[in-house]
């Protein structure tokens, strides 16, 4: 079965520590947290993003879109042709090129299941913060953060968070692996306090009557 590519989220939340405490730069600090303020205080996020993987060594560049919807733990990803919803306690995956639903249930404690919904706030704890260099993107004002994270194990050459000053909110996110591959996460539209129907993450069962119903648990 085609599955999710979830890798645009996992780049997020791959090397989350919770390790020794660390100095931060208090600018930067002060930004990540209105940054976080900023995510936490609306009712829900709706946004369009790009995802790039690119190494020009081995000439090699893959982009695609997506869109996600978020509520709290909830959320609504579509990728690749491919619909995941979240309602809080079950995962569900839609390939309607398959005709196939697979169901599962999300285990906090499976570092390997990694939700979206962690997607804007993955960096609260485990990194410390450095002011990196500020760009100018159409006009709005891009301060970069480094993402300096406290587990020594990590192997990331670099890890860099977009933010413009202005709204507060977060542009991009760069991360640059071992032999200079680059994979950038770009919000492309960043809509908040949308009017969501009430099931809007519910999974409907009746609209895939059709579809194999895989239940894995």
């Amino acid at each position: 079965m085609k599955k999710i590519a979830l890798s645009t989220f996992i780049l997020f939340t791959l090397f989350l520590s919770h390790s020794i405490v660390a100095q931060d730069d208090p600018e930067a600090k002060k930004l990540v947290k209105e940054v976080l303020n900023k995510v936490e205080s609306y009712d829900n996020l709706v946004i369009d993003f790009s995802y790039t993987l690119e190494n020009q060594e081995q000439d090699l560049k893959q982009e695609t879109r997506g869109d996600v919807s978020i509520k709290g733990d909830k959320y609504v990803l579509n990728l690749m042709g491919t619909t995941q919803i979240f309602d809080g306690k079950k995962i569900y995956t839609i390939v309607p090129e398959d005709e196939e639903v697979t169901i599962s249930s999300y285990d906090e404690m499976d570092t390997d299941q990694i939700t979206p919904s962690k997607m804007l706030t993955f960096y609260e704890e485990g990194y410390r913060f450095k002011m990196d260099i500020i760009e100018d993107v159409k006009g709005r004002k891009i301060q970069y953060v480094e993402l300096i994270p406290m587990d020594s194990k990590n192997e990331m050459k670099q890890i860099l968070l977009g933010i413009d000053r202005q709204t507060k909110h977060i542009f991009n996110l760069i991360q640059i692996q071992p032999e200079d591959t680059k994979i950038e996460f770009r919000v492309t539209k960043f809509k908040t306090n949308e009017p969501l129907s009430a099931n809007h993450f519910q999974f409907q069962r009746s609209k895939y009557a059709d579809y194999y119903i895989n239940e894995l648990d």
